[in-house]
């Protein structure tokens, strides 16, 4: 191997719903997590690897740091926090097309005390103005002390190489952590579930997107034919969401089912056959033991 590799993990933070995700996603080039418009999309640390002729970068996508209104958001800052303790560098994400505001400057004090370099990039500039933009970039100087400030468009794909080289500068010399052909270190079962919970996030609204969780309970392939047998729990915490996703006659688990699937076969390559059940677990959000079943 080169001398001159690098390699090193990154942790993506920022407030909720700033692009993180669908920042990663792009950096990948395809579809690795979840994407919403709604808060509290990520829940999972997942990581995502990119491979280079001359490094190995391990993205970690983080849950947005928020203040907590219960025990799973109190999990999901303990998440953050603590991936931000095993990193090389940060990129910390602020929505350039929103106000600058406290939740943003909490952040960066929290990445204010940590050794590694940070990068600030400010996403959504599909979204905003030269001028708005270059305004945004004079407040963000402001929020404390950066290697890098970057403006980019994940969604568009704009100077994101431009991200990546900056990081890779900022990466030490070390081997690869993972075979060339990992995308990410996920378990099937985890991004299945995660898919799944996107489409719940898609077609409903109010608090029912926040009581959701998904468990998968068994991917088995058939001996007969080429298709892979998924079975999957939603859970909610009212008997009323339970209503609310299996729907009329049905109708809305069946079209959570029809558009999951057509991710989960993406994923798995192979025609998939998707049972899915609705389950109410009252409070779970509360409940430790439950939260630790899901994996949080």
């Amino acid at each position: 191997m080169n001398d001159n590799f690098k390699s090193g993990f990154v942790a993506i933070v920022g407030r909720p719903n700033t692009g993180k995700s669908t920042l990663v996603n792009s950096l990948m080039k395809q579809k690795v997590v979840i994407t919403s418009d709604k808060p509290q999309t990520t829940r999972h640390k997942i990581r995502c690897i990119l491979n280079r002729p001359d490094a190995q970068i391990i993205f970690i996508d983080t849950p947005g740091l928020h203040k907590p209104h219960d025990l799973l958001g109190e999990r999901l800052n303990e998440k953050v926090r603590s991936a931000l303790k095993e990193v090389d560098v940060v990129i910390f994400v602020v929505d350039a097309s929103q106000v600058i505001g406290r939740g943003d400057a909490f952040i960066a004090k929290e990445l204010n005390k940590l050794n590694a370099p940070v990068i600030l990039v400010l996403n959504k500039t599909d979204k905003i103005n030269h001028a708005d933009l270059s305004a945004q970039e004079e407040i963000a100087r402001d929020l404390g002390q950066f290697k890098k400030i970057i403006s980019i468009s994940a969604l568009n794909g704009d100077n994101l190489n431009v991200l990546i080289d900056e990081t890779v500068e900022l990466l030490p010399k070390g081997p690869k952590y993972y075979p060339d052909d990992t995308i990410t270190d996920q378990p099937e079962k985890v991004i299945i579930a995660e898919f799944v919970r996107e489409k719940v996030l898609e077609l409903t609204r109010e608090e029912v997107p926040y009581s959701v969780v998904v468990k998968v309970e068994s991917i088995s392939k058939r001996t007969d034919k080429d298709i892979v047998d998924v079975e999957a729990y939603i859970f909610v915490e009212k008997d009323s969401q339970k209503g609310i996703i299996i729907g009329k006659g049905g109708k809305m688990l069946k079209e959570i089912g029809q558009r999951a699937r057509e991710e989960i076969e993406n994923l798995l390559g192979s025609q998939i056959f998707l049972s899915l059940w609705v389950k109410v677990k009252k409070k779970w959000r509360s409940r430790e033991d439950i939260i630790r079943e899901m994996g949080y």
